[in-house]
Order: C-alpha cells, then sequence, then structure tokens
C-alpha cells in the first residue's frame, strides 16, 4: 500500500482531525513520508485542514 493511502485511510478512520505526527504514529509510516504524503493529498483536494498542523478527509 502506498503512503499516500496509508495517510487518507487513517485520516478517514479517524473522528477527529489529526497532526502529521499523530498520522505517522497510527499509520506506521515515517513522519517525513507523512508530511510529503499530506502536501501531495491536499493539493489534490482529498484532505483538509480545519485548523493549523491539523488534517482531515473531506
Amino acid at each position: 500500500m502506498e503512503t499516500k493511502e496509508k495517510v487518507l485511510g487513517t485520516l478517514k478512520k479517524s473522528d477527529n482531525p489529526l497532526k502529521s505526527g499523530e498520522i505517522a504514529e497510527i499509520s506506521g509510516v515515517d513522519k517525513k513520508e507523512v508530511d510529503k504524503a499530506i502536501k501531495v493529498l491536499k493539493t489534490e483536494g482529498l484532505i483538509e485542514s480545519p485548523k493549523r498542523c491539523f488534517y482531515s478527509a473531506k
């Protein structure tokens, strides 16, 4: 499974917005890789940032 898919899956399962560190911890992916995936997912419009440094699936 691709990092991007893991990050999106983790956000979809969560009831609350998560920080990138929390996403990394839950998904078991390195935080730097999570940050890269978040950047891509945001440009694709699949996730949003309801408040600074927190992310959630749309």
